[in-house]
């Protein structure tokens, strides 16, 4: 006997639950007719991610090939893993892999929960002129170019500088050009983002913290709780999910150190503390054009990264019930 497939009849208005493709796509239909407006701005950060996220991701091929501009993407030899074992036997793969790690993790140690202390210091601070003055200054040098930062760095660092004679005082020798060190590298690079970033990265916090319930607060007052408790089992205890999505995004970027600042700070005398994979992309791709390399060490770069985001996320989601997805 033939099976007659029964049509569904869907309202004009309104959304239906269930009926599988054909609720979805009338659910879709109904959704765009109430909120066009909000579908139509949408359109140019769609478009921009397609165009300066999702395409270039085809550039990919180049890890696994020879490639030359001239033949292009399809004609361009394909030579399988050679590029990663070229990079994973080189004689720079365990310095870079060493720099990369420890700034990514001497940057989660002090540079992650310095916002966090900043936004709970401000949090306790009750007079509200004081407090906008300081968020205001606060975040002033995250707006401020990083070559004129780095620019900073140098001038303040060098022989003769503020900072270079300020070193020079407590640990009691002469003044000399930090940045010619390898042992102050990453102490400059680390201070350096924090100075610059902690005011903009407390805003999400500060907001978290607006939203918190002040009767929690009264309540633990008449039970006799001080500031420190009142911090210690409320106010970190209701941003903690907060602080958890944004530990699972940093671990995601790990690995990715900045290019630009390292490229603006470190020579070649300090490169057995300096160098790191995305300044070692940079040199290899756009210095001595050798494209598929380059990008063989980006794509294993981003490959680590992702890995660092999914693992965090499922332990988050484990232990905190906060998690990405």
């Amino acid at each position: 006997m033939a099976k007659t497939k029964e049509k569904i009849k869907m309202p004009k208005t309104g959304y239906v639950e269930g009926a599988g493709f054909a609720g979805f796509r009338h659910n879709l239909a109904v959704d765009f007719r109430r909120n066009r407006v909000i579908y139509f701005m949408c359109i140019p950060i769609v478009a921009w991610y397609i165009i300066f996220h999702y395409w270039p991701m085809f550039g990919l091929i180049m890890a696994f090939e020879r490639y030359t501009p001239g033949l292009g993407f399809f004609k361009s030899p394909f030579i399988g893993l050679e590029n990663f074992t070229r990079f994973f036997t080189g004689p720079y793969f365990w310095r870079l892999l060493r720099n990369t790690a420890l700034l990514g993790i001497l940057d989660l140690i002090f540079g992650f929960p310095a916002p966090i202390i900043f936004a709970l210091l401000l949090n306790e601070v009750k007079l509200m002129k004081f407090k906008k003055v300081v968020q205001t200054i606060s975040y002033m040098p995250y707006f401020i170019s990083m070559v004129v930062i780095c620019g900073l760095i140098v001038d303040f660092t060098q022989s003769g500088g503020t900072i270079s004679n300020f070193v020079a005082a407590i640990t009691r020798t002469e003044g000399q050009n930090l940045l010619a060190n390898s042992a102050y590298f990453r102490p400059i690079y680390i201070i350096s983002g924090i100075w610059q970033g902690m005011g903009y990265g407390s805003i999400i916090y500060i907001a978290a913290l607006s939203s918190v319930d002040q009767e929690l607060y009264e309540a633990a007052v008449i039970d006799g709780a001080n500031r420190w408790k009142r911090v210690i089992h409320i106010t970190i205890p209701s941003i903690m999910p907060t602080i958890m999505i944004m530990l699972i995004l940093r671990m995601g970027s790990l690995l990715q150190i900045g290019a630009d600042k390292v490229l603006l700070l470190y020579s070649p005398a300090i490169y057995e503390t300096a160098d790191v994979i995305n300044t070692y992309i940079y040199r290899c791709g756009l210095q001595q054009y050798d494209y598929s390399f380059s990008t063989a060490v980006g794509l294993f770069n981003s490959l680590l990264g992702m890995a660092f985001l999914l693992i965090t996320n499922a332990l988050s989601r484990k232990f905190t019930e906060s998690s990405l997805f």
